[in-house]
């Protein structure tokens, strides 16, 4: 019998997932994934958070615990406690009623609720997002509803860095009202961050060009392991009067991943318009996925609301934070060491779980070939692939990369 989707194409693979499965079939005891976006021990395993484990272990004692349907917008608590760790407990959109959070299915949840609402309540419809940046970006708006979307320049390939220049010039060419998606610390994929000087370019611009800004933060307390510094910009943003969104995960800085927990933070002008605004949310959730799960999102409710928890969950961000920066700087000494062409201070100036190496896809395709050293065509590096076991074998491959197919 003929069946209705004889006529449907293949999809594309995703490229990270498609290179994980191949690094899972590959047989060679010296392989090294570097291409997965999770955080791996010093023994290259994964790692769940003691605290995270403590508060399970008390959940699942806790007999009052039941599995019914939460609200709509999720766990009020959790919320809460996130928008508060996002703006500072202070901030004085939070005690002014304008600022306020929408659980979600983790960060990639939170980007499509934000983006359907600016979308279909706001009538916005042009979205621009770094090149590069994290490739759901794009499919997730173009889902929600954006028609154009558009890019800024961010990564020099020349200076390894920040083209905050071009990045500039970008913004200022953009129409009125559309919607500039940035990331809030620890870029994906280029791990380059503004300075706070040019983040305020950046307000200064988007202020006088009347664009909205939507952050994504993926990394807070996992970049630099200070809660407070990897919110700079979205502080700022709010100290300087924008109205704004941020998708906030829980998947790096918890280690929840599987648990999707996220959250979507709304800062308002005045209060006035928030209780419309959380019932047209409440509609796009109940219309998407109707209410979002509880394990994840009770464990880090938890440890936000209890000051104990709370240091001993900093403890061990600073532990992840302290240990990725450990491998960057090995990385770049055995580099130096072998005389590796280049120049190869942006992988310790760049912050946060990846580095965007400048490999070329030649180079990249060699080693994966000859090393088994599964990384993505685009030379991104998950730096918590690496280890003192590793760091050395890996440093030597590249080297061999380079060498044998240099840059034109």
């Amino acid at each position: 019998m003929v069946s209705r989707c004889d006529g449907v194409e293949q999809g594309p693979p995703i490229e990270v997932f498609a290179l994980n499965r191949k690094c899972t079939e590959d047989s060679c005891p010296n392989k090294v994934n570097l291409g997965v976006g999770a955080y791996r021990d010093e023994a290259g395993k994964p790692w769940v958070l003691p605290v995270v484990r403590k508060v399970e272990k008390q959940m699942a004692a806790d007999d009052t615990l039941l599995h019914e349907y939460l609200p709509v917008l999720g766990l009020e608590q959790f919320s809460n406690a996130s928008v508060s760790m996002l703006l500072g407990q202070d901030n004085p959109a939070i005690s002014e009623g304008r600022a306020f959070g929408v659980q979600t299915l983790s960060g990639t949840g939170a980007l499509r609720v934000g983006a359907e609402f600016l979308n279909k309540h706001l009538g916005y419809t042009t979205f621009y997002y770094s090149n590069p940046t994290w490739e759901n970006h794009h499919l997730v708006f173009v889902n929600s509803g954006f028609t154009t979307p558009c890019q800024y320049r961010y990564w020099d390939d020349k200076t390894r860095s920040i083209n905050i220049e071009g990045l500039l010039e970008d913004l200022r060419n953009a129409p009125e009202n559309a919607v500039i998606i940035l990331h809030a610390c620890a870029h994906n994929p280029t791990g380059i961050d503004p300075t706070q000087e040019q983040w305020q370019k950046i307000a200064d611009i988007m202020e006088e060009r009347k664009l909205f800004p939507f952050f994504d933060s993926a990394y807070q307390g996992f970049a630099s392991g200070d809660l407070d510094k990897d919110a700079w910009a979205v502080r700022y943003f709010v100290k300087r009067g924008f109205e704004l969104v941020c998708a906030q995960s829980y998947a790096k800085n918890f280690g929840l991943y599987n648990e999707r927990v996220g959250n979507l933070a709304l800062v308002l002008s005045n209060s006035k318009p928030v209780a419309a605004v959380k019932s047209q949310v409440t509609w796009i959730v109940r219309g998407m996925y109707s209410n979002p799960p509880a394990h994840g999102a009770r464990v880090v409710a938890t440890v936000l609301n209890s000051p104990q928890l709370f240091d001993e969950w900093k403890d061990h961000i600073m532990a992840m934070s302290s240990r990725i920066f450990e491998m960057r700087e090995a990385l770049r000494a055995e580099l130096i060491k072998l005389n590796t062409p280049g120049n190869w201070d942006h992988i310790v100036k760049q912050i946060g779980m990846f580095s965007y190496t400048g490999l070329t896809p030649r180079q990249v395709e060699h080693l994966i070939q000859e090393h088994h050293i599964y990384l993505l065509r685009s030379g991104r590096i998950n730096i918590c692939g690496l280890n003192t076991s590793n760091v050395v074998y890996v440093a030597k491959a590249i080297n061999d990369a380079i060498t044998k197919f240099p840059q034109e």
